[in-house]
């Protein structure tokens, strides 16, 4: 295989990584920089990049994984600086510092907040990456609940943990589009109160939970 050169003292992976992170800038700044964008194409993103076409392909096989690559980035910067955040304070403070996290990642950036929670996105691609996501948040909610609160692993606590991660998307989607009208700090606060009322022992199984088909199937 011919060794590739570098070019201006820079080699050719790292030329490749700057390419890749460029194109993954423009896929957030056209998928989340207005309320209603336009539907995204090859040429509009390696435009925005400042990138030609031909070397969109040597990071993504088309636009769908363009668009799964800009999610997955975002939501694992949110997850890691979310668990940093929680691991950091104590057990009293942890939801808040959670939920602040969360919300502060939103407000500084409405790109992010467009991209995970704006309903008018309908990318059938993000859609898919929503429900993904929602049920890898639902999961890291249950273990910190069994792990700060000693409660058990079961059937109980997932479903707990997905009315918990389903009710701050939803409540978060509608601050994003305007339909709640409070402060950043009042989300907070509110977020923070109805975690902190369904905490502790109230999470916990009243009794054995038997898995079972939903009625009708």
């Amino acid at each position: 295989m011919a060794k590739v050169r570098p070019y201006g003292g820079v080699q050719a992976r790292d030329r490749i990584a700057d390419r890749k992170g460029r194109l993954l800038d423009a896929g957030l700044e056209l998928l989340g920089g207005s309320d209603d964008p336009p539907d995204l194409t090859v040429r509009a993103v390696c435009a925005e990049a400042g990138i030609t076409a031909r070397y969109f392909y040597e990071s993504f096989a088309d636009k769908d994984a363009l668009v799964a690559a800009v999610f997955d980035r975002v939501v694992a910067d949110i997850a890691a600086t979310t668990q940093a955040a929680v691991a950091a304070a104590p057990p009293e403070e942890q939801n808040r510092a959670g939920i602040a996290n969360l919300v502060r990642a939103v407000a500084e950036d409405a790109r992010v907040g467009r991209l995970l929670f704006n309903p008018r996105l309908t990318n059938a691609v993000l859609a898919r990456k929503r429900a993904e996501a929602g049920g890898v948040f639902a999961v890291l909610s249950g273990e910190h609940a069994t792990n700060a609160y000693a409660l058990p692993d079961d059937e109980w606590m997932k479903s707990a943990a997905h009315f918990i991660v389903g009710g701050v998307a939803q409540t978060i989607s509608a601050w994003v589009s305007g339909d709640v009208t409070l402060s950043k700090s009042q989300l907070i606060a509110h977020l923070t109160r109805m975690l902190d009322a369904l905490a502790g022992p109230r999470l916990a199984s009243p009794g054995p939970v038997t898995a079972s088909p939903p009625a009708g199937i």
